[in-house]
């Protein structure tokens, strides 16, 4: 039975606030089986859907969560001029069925949840994100992940400033946590340094900057690794050869502090890392080489 519009955004604003919360603990990411058998209240109400990229609850008047895969069977594209993502129609009538409650979504502000699927059953959320506007011309929706574009201009309209902040904000929303993902997936969701296996402490770590322009957000860029290791990693107290050995500087081999900077940093000198199972998401050597280059200048 359809729910009154105020229930509707209550209940949708629980599920997207449990959503974030849940897949931060587990890093950043859920799996399609705890997403179908969701629960609500102690009632049963799947956050995606079986089989189509969308979700549609008869409950609800407007879109709960899209699916955006790449190589999926929708021509799903984000701009690389905005950040924004193009939805393409729903298949059937572009003017009843899924495509209805997307168009409702937009007409209401009711936000969305936007599932990127980075392999088979793993999806990342990102939430909330909203329609702001359909284009029937080209039989799709703007999916945008901050409400302000909603009453933005768009496309050739947008300033230089606002290109920059859409452009910023798809990195840090989409880019981002689609990478951290993809790297912890791979290593099995564990520090390839020290082997803890906590989720919410996990990070995906650049080994060539997020800030230079030749980072790439793929596996092979990337090393899984809890939050103090990443810290140290970032900021030169802890270095990873091109054969997969960690080493700390000599500064801080030398410190004396407590049990942390001994067992968690210290006790680091000399391991191997422990890499994914498929050689194919193992570090890149060439540019471990040219990151340990910088941090063997400090040694």
């Amino acid at each position: 039975m359809p729910v009154d519009s105020v229930l509707e955004a209550r209940i949708r604003s629980e599920i997207i606030a449990q959503v974030m919360a849940r897949a931060e603990g587990s890093g950043g990411f859920l799996t399609r089986a705890e997403l179908l058998d969701w629960r609500v209240d102690g009632s049963r109400m799947p956050v995606i859907d079986y089989s189509r990229g969308i979700r549609n609850p008869a409950e609800f008047s407007s879109t709960l969560s899209i699916v955006s895969a790449a190589g999926g069977p929708y021509d799903d594209v984000e701009s690389p001029e905005d950040g924004l993502l193009h939805y393409s129609y729903r298949k059937g009538d572009p003017w009843s069925g899924d495509n209805r409650k997307l168009r409702n979504a937009l007409e209401t502000g009711m936000p969305l949840i936007l599932f990127r699927k980075e392999m088979p059953n793993v999806l990342t959320p990102v939430a909330p994100v909203y329609v702001v506007d359909d284009e029937p011309e080209n039989s799709c929706f703007i999916i945008a992940l901050d409400e302000a574009f909603r009453f933005l201009p768009r496309g050739a309209a947008m300033s230089a400033d606002q290109k920059r902040y859409a452009l910023r904000l798809a990195k840090q929303r989409l880019h981002q946590p689609a990478f951290r993902t993809r790297v912890l997936v791979a290593y099995d969701t564990r520090c390839t340094v020290c082997s803890l296996r906590h989720p919410a402490l996990l990070d995906a770590a650049h080994i060539l900057a997020d800030s230079d322009p030749r980072s790439l957000p793929t596996v092979t860029n990337g090393l899984s690794m809890c939050k103090i290791h990443h810290a140290a990693f970032d900021q030169g107290m802890l270095g990873v050869t091109p054969d997969y050995r960690v080493r700390i500087s000599t500064a801080v081999l030398e410190e004396v502090d407590g049990p942390m900077l001994k067992h968690g940093i210290q006790a680091m000198e000399g391991i191997t890392l422990r890499l994914p199972r498929q050689a194919a998401s193992h570090p890149d050597r060439d540019l471990l080489a040219e990151r340990f280059e910088v941090f063997a200048r400090r040694l």
